[in-house]
């Protein structure tokens, strides 16, 4: 899988458990925070490949 086809698969997995999260524990949460939210997950996604190749 190339580079891209990750990013895609990463950033549509954030999007919907961003957008899973934010409902089941804010409501009421407004369309920034779950931006940011999602935005924060793929980040973390990223964050634990690194972790991971780092120690190899």
């Amino acid at each position: 899988m190339t580079r891209m086809h990750i990013f895609m698969i990463r950033a549509a997995l954030g999007v919907f458990f961003g957008i899973v999260a934010a409902h089941l524990f804010y409501p009421d949460a407004s369309k920034f925070f779950v931006i940011g939210l999602c935005a924060i997950l793929v980040a973390l996604a990223y964050l634990t490949e690194y972790l991971h190749d780092r120690r190899k």
